[in-house]
């Protein structure tokens, strides 16, 4: 008798644990890769994981600092996170397959979720420097970015464009924006070139300790790239301590893109929450008021994630 509660014991215990196992599948996990602290993807994607927090509270959120574009989606290739920021141009190199831009294969586990916002390709030197037009930086000592991130690569492209190479460079360094300004404020650095949302915190740094100049990047350098990821916008004057005049630069759309094996039911709720959402976003950096559902699959170089299109669809983007 005593044996055969046991086995009905024993038997009730298994079946809970069977039952119990479904709930526990149920956790997820997401990761939110981003760039250097000093960065705009950052404190975006600090602000994108407490959404994301709120709006799926079983879920468990983090946030990963990185050198940017080109290492979040090799990442995301891996599985080694759910969402990532990154620049229009590196994530068709990543789609293609572009050895040069740090994609040894095509990375086709990728999914796009939205269009964000514009990052302006801002190139700053310091107004000692002498530096006032592309052409003067030749001879200078200048950083362009974390090496194969999306700020280094459109370095590489705008300065081929203008006819420039590394090589023309008395120094280069490979910094993120932070070490880069540190380095400028030490007058170790002539100039630094730098990929982000207008009024990025670590240029606002060094306006307010040494005199900048933004050097111009004019229409007829971005028609030369030859590639329409690149396209023609305006530094705003006032945008930084002691900037006179609104300045001609170039900028190429980023995108919140996730990979094949994140569940739809995620990829709905983490879109959804964050278009209901933008004021937290625009909260965490300024450059959020460009983000608008309208706007979201504009040049998008990939398929969509099904669960990103499901929400199109629901709000009529998508027919």
């Amino acid at each position: 008798m005593k044996f055969g509660f046991l086995r009905a014991l024993l038997a009730l215990a298994g079946a809970t644990l069977l039952a119990a196992a479904p709930a526990q599948a149920q956790q997820q996990f997401i990761t939110v890769l981003t760039g250097g602290t000093s960065g705009v993807y950052y404190p975006m994607g600090v602000a994108l994981s407490q959404i994301y927090t709120k709006a799926m509270p079983d879920a468990k959120c983090t946030v990963q600092a990185t050198k940017a574009s080109a290492e979040n989606l090799n990442l995301l290739q891996a599985g080694r996170g759910e969402v990532a920021f990154t620049l229009g141009d590196s994530l068709s190199d990543a789609w293609r397959g572009n050895a040069d831009a740090g994609f040894k294969t095509p990375l086709k586990k990728l999914r796009g979720i939205a269009g964000m916002y514009p990052n302006y390709i801002q190139i700053v030197a310091s107004a000692d420097s002498g530096v006032k037009t592309l052409a003067d930086l030749k001879g200078k000592r200048i950083s362009v970015g974390a090496p194969k991130s999306g700020t280094e690569l459109n370095a590489r492209a705008i300065f081929k464009a203008a006819g420039l190479t590394y090589a023309d460079f008395a120094k280069v360094e490979y910094l993120p924006f932070g070490e880069s300004v540190e380095l400028m404020k030490n007058r170790q650095l002539d100039a630094t070139l730098q990929s982000a949302g207008l009024g990025v915190s670590s240029l606002r740094d060094l306006a307010t300790s040494v005199k900048i100049v933004i050097v111009p990047i004019t229409a007829d350098v971005i028609a030369k790239v030859g590639d329409p990821a690149y396209q023609a916008g305006v530094v705003p004057a006032n945008t930084y301590e002691g900037q006179a005049a609104s300045v001609p630069t170039a900028f190429v759309q980023n995108f919140l893109v996730t990979h094949e094996g994140v569940p739809t039911d995620t990829v709905y709720k983490m879109t959804k929450a964050m278009f209901e959402n933008l004021d937290h976003l625009v909260a965490a950096h300024a450059a959020a008021k460009a983000i608008h559902k309208e706007t979201a699959l504009v040049g998008m170089p990939l398929p969509l994630h099904p669960g990103a299109e499901k929400y199109y669809r629901e709000i009529g983007l998508i027919k």
